[in-house]
């Protein structure tokens, strides 16, 4: 009896140590697989282009790309798991890690050949081919794991501890993505009075329970959600825990809707949490740049001619420059010139700044014209460049409005926490123009912080596609 009842058990506990072993391997295949089409693919190209290159440059070109490609890759962790991540953020960062390693590559044979057809016959083909080809693979094998997944194989086995309401979240985050192969066997908590065990929290188990699966290997990962006042009862489990292979997650209820992209910083074995942090440093800082500059080089090359006949027809139908540079706050707080094509008779820039209105009698006829359709903003993409702004963020403020609502709304100053931006999540939301209300002003700030919460590469190019369809117009702009 004592082995039918323990045959199930076995039998889950074989699949998910296959499932281990299978992500270990995983991340070996990967590898394998980015350097045999790196270097195959050059061969291959080189076959038919062999006037351009001998084999031991083609083989050179191949290395050199794998080094740098790996180097990025293995920074970024491409070959550990992305369980928890989308689709989407992983293609981004491998088409960029790839872009970057491939024009170093590119560049270096430039400077030694001299010579464009070369790098056109050659090694354009070569990075179009091996980044198609990687995003390829890789976009198949996430789709199969998904959906190996989904059919409940490749599966970790997830304790939830504590009834917070962050634990809610997390339960229904699990249930809501079953691609990512987390699967909730139990919620657990320290039922020590008959009050713990409710109605409110029918179906929670004792932790001594969780403790008991772990020791039998039964449970991966365990997510902790107990308030901070139960600092006694978190250190108990982590001892408790502390024998065995549990990866074990601290999720603190304190100020967890608060948090401003988050993340763990260790300083000598002492590991610290964010609570209000920025992504504009670090790899990410250095993926957003990269983004900027050559987006803006693209929009600058298409809209030139027609910021040459804006600019012309700014200058000749009213007295004043063409230009209007205004000091806003950019990065940290820190001042800025914004530049725009002038839309105003005047030029306010001090403590006091008067916000546009509905037929202000101010805006020029051309200005007008330049302000419903957004075109007055053509000129931040040089901000861009000089990387004072983004072309995503949230919006920059003249300094007399930041002095004003910063004392009003809780939190406004850290919409600071990364670059101002041409465009972004509040505006393509509806809330740009005017705030003749302290609501509006609030809700732009809410959708800010959202912004920065949850942004990645994928949510920029989201927000640009949007703006590119209906960002220009919009009733509010004026």
């Amino acid at each position: 009896m004592d082995t039918l009842t323990k045959r199930p058990f076995l039998l889950e506990q074989n699949n998910r140590d296959i499932s281990r072993q299978s992500s270990t391997n995983f991340g070996s295949l990967l590898r394998i697989l980015d350097f045999v089409l790196m270097l195959g693919g050059i061969l291959v190209i080189g076959m038919y282009q062999s006037e351009f290159a001998g084999l031991e440059w083609l083989l050179l070109y191949g290395c050199i790309g794998w080094i740098l490609y790996h180097a990025g890759a293995s920074y970024l962790s491409f070959y550990g798991s992305w369980r928890v991540y989308s689709l989407a953020r992983e293609l981004l960062q491998v088409a960029l890690v790839w872009f970057l390693s491939f024009s170093c590559v590119a560049l270096a044979a430039l400077l030694l050949f001299s010579d464009e057809a070369h790098v056109r016959n050659v090694l354009l083909p070569w990075g179009a081919v091996v980044g198609m080809g990687m995003l390829c693979y890789r976009g198949l094998l996430r789709l199969f794991l998904h959906r190996l997944r989904e059919l409940g194989l490749n599966n970790h086995n997830v304790a939830i501890v504590g009834c917070s309401p962050s634990a809610e979240r997390l339960k229904k985050g699990f249930e809501a993505a079953p691609w990512m192969g987390f699967r909730v066997v139990g919620q657990y908590d320290k039922l020590r009075t008959g009050v713990e065990a409710d109605s409110t929290v029918l179906n929670v188990l004792d932790v001594q329970e969780l403790i008991r699966l772990a020791r039998n290997g039964q449970i991966d990962r365990a997510y902790v959600t107990w308030e901070m006042s139960r600092e006694a009862d978190i250190r108990e489990l982590i001892e408790a825990l502390a024998d065995t292979t549990v990866s074990l997650f601290l999720i603190p209820d304190l100020l967890v809707s608060d948090l401003m992209y988050s993340r763990v910083e260790p300083i000598n074995d002492v590991v610290t949490v964010s609570i209000y942090d920025s992504p504009a440093y670090g790899p990410t800082g250095s993926l957003k740049r990269v983004e900027d500059i050559v987006l803006s080089l693209v929009i600058l090359g298409i809209v030139s001619l027609p910021m040459l006949l804006i600019a012309l027809a700014v200058k000749f139908t009213s007295a004043g420059p063409v230009l209007f540079k205004q000091t806003r706050y950019g990065l940290d707080g820190r001042p800025i010139k914004v530049y725009k094509f002038r839309t105003m008779k005047v030029m306010e820039d001090g403590s006091v700044v008067t916000q546009a209105t509905r037929y202000d009698s101010r805006i020029t006829p051309v200005g007008a014209f330049l302000r419903r359709t957004s075109l007055d903003e053509l000129p931040q993409f040089i901000n861009v460049l000089q990387g004072r702004m983004s072309i995503v963020g949230p919006r920059p403020h003249a300094v007399a409005h930041n002095e004003q609502y910063r004392g009003l709304i809780h939190g406004y100053m850290l919409r600071h926490k990364v670059k101002p931006g041409i465009t972004g999540w509040a505006q393509i939301n509806g809330w740009r123009g005017e705030t003749d209300t302290l609501e509006k002003m609030q809700k732009r700030v809410e959708l800010d912080h959202d912004y920065i919460r949850h942004w990645s590469l994928a949510f920029d190019l989201k927000i640009i596609f949007i703006t590119a369809f209906k960002g220009f117009f919009d009733k509010n702009a004026y």
